[in-house]
């Protein structure tokens, strides 16, 4: 098998709690005295793949920290269950949300199967030390990533698409009912981001997971998402179904982006091609 081809094994069966509701409610978050994002509401699908994509420096990775709780917010509320995520403790968000940042960097030296059981952490502590159901979530996120013929290589060893795979396997690892990848395929190569994409799919679909993803690729996104967000600005400009949100006019409006936009007839989404002067 090519090393960067993913199986179709998938961590079904692995105890983890459904999928909560997540809602942004009105939300402010500044760099200091500059506000990135202001009266931000969106409402995020349970148990399906949502990817919010939007022109360079509109807000995207930022919203998805304060979702995240990563970002404080300096008015609304991110809403987990209806319960702001901010007044839940640490560990409980822990449990139930996981981020993988954008462009994460391990230790010099640590071994794939050792970033990996780093996702088990909100599930220790000082009284509940290593235990089966760790090494059994750790055994099928490898799996489910297709990485266990390198467990014992060394990060720095690997190709792009192999450590974005363990880095996938490490939030997977932490068995939480809601994921956010802030640009987990950017420069791969598109084979590689097709089999990273259709694996996150597959966790959304199959175990019923909220994913949320911020993404770069305007037709990988149209190609896998389930909603779709287009910000600009700091702002949402449309979000919805793909095939409503991936228009020729926001497009236009979000990306400044002359495109015709086509049906694929054989999976009836969207592609966007961009209308180049002759």
């Amino acid at each position: 098998m090519p090393e960067d081809t993913l199986n179709s094994t998938m961590i079904v069966g692995s105890n983890i709690r459904p999928a909560p509701t997540l809602r942004v409610d009105n939300i402010r978050v500044a760099y200091g005295n500059t506000p990135i994002i202001d009266a931000l509401s969106l409402d995020i699908k349970s148990g399906a793949l949502t990817a919010i994509i939007g022109p360079n420096g509109c807000g995207k990775s930022t919203l998805l920290k304060a979702m995240a709780r990563v970002l404080p917010v300096q008015s609304g509320h991110v809403l987990l269950n209806a319960t702001p995520i901010h007044d839940m403790p640490t560990r409980e968000v822990a449990k139930t949300m996981a981020l993988l940042p954008q462009g994460p960097v391990a230790p010099e030296g640590l071994r794939v199967k050792e970033l990996v059981a780093q996702g088990r952490f909100p599930h220790r502590s000082l009284i509940r030390q290593w235990s089966r159901d760790d090494a059994e979530a750790v055994a099928r996120a490898m799996a489910a990533t297709d990485i266990q013929a390198f467990a014992d290589r060394p990060i720095d060893a690997l190709s792009g698409g192999q450590r974005q795979r363990v880095w996938i396997a490490m939030v997977l690892a932490q068995n939480t009912p809601v994921l956010f990848l802030d640009e987990p395929t950017t420069f791969l190569d598109l084979k590689v981001q097709v089999d990273l994409m259709t694996l996150l799919r597959r966790v959304a679909h199959e175990d019923g997971r909220t994913l949320v993803v911020v993404m770069h690729e305007l037709n990988v996104a149209s190609a896998f998402a389930d909603q779709l967000v287009m910000m600009r600005g700091g702002a949402v400009i449309a979000q919805g179904a793909v095939n409503d949100v991936f228009t020729q006019d926001n497009l236009l409006s979000v990306f400044d982006l002359s495109a015709r936009v086509l049906m694929d007839p054989e999976s009836g989404r969207p592609v966007c091609i961009p209308q180049v002067s002759p």
